[in-house]
């Protein structure tokens, strides 16, 4: 008789081939150039958009401010992401956007990862390397840098 066991299923997941994230991508466990885990991540995004709250109520009504937090947390994140690898978020919490050969990604790979994360589901999901579908669709990790 064939069980589930015989034939593998996407419920069990990817196998079990590597022992921490980004150790197939050549990253070390820990400490620097290593994946950064999802509680700073968590962090630092939280940090990213109460800076554009703060922003959007500087400028703008308040039943606008929603709306044109996106737009502030959008360019702001795409162009200092783009240029230096890390928003003010990023940077506080010592992580950096970087391509998988270690360089700043580039203004318009900026542009396509940040408009991958506002939907907030492609940033949810996560492969064994802890990169989501917008750091797969541009090529970049997010990695520690102290």
């Amino acid at each position: 008789m064939i069980n589930r066991d015989d034939l593998g299923s996407w419920l069990d997941g990817p196998p079990a081939a590597q022992v921490y994230p980004g150790q197939r991508l050549g990253r070390p466990d820990t400490g620097p150039g290593s994946v950064a885990r999802f509680g700073p991540r968590l962090l630092a995004i939280l940090i990213d958009w109460l800076i554009a709250l703060g922003l959007a109520a500087l400028l703008v009504p308040y039943d606008l401010q929603n709306l044109v937090a996106i737009w502030i947390w959008f360019g702001l994140s795409a162009v200092a992401v783009g240029f230096t690898g890390h928003s003010l978020g990023h940077f506080i919490m010592g992580m950096q956007v970087q391509t998988m050969d270690g360089y700043a990604p580039g203004l318009w790979r900026g542009i396509i990862r940040c408009a991958l994360i506002v939907p907030v589901i492609p940033a949810l999901i996560m492969d064994s390397d802890q990169r989501g579908l917008q750091d797969r669709a541009v090529g970049t990790i997010l990695v520690k840098i102290r």
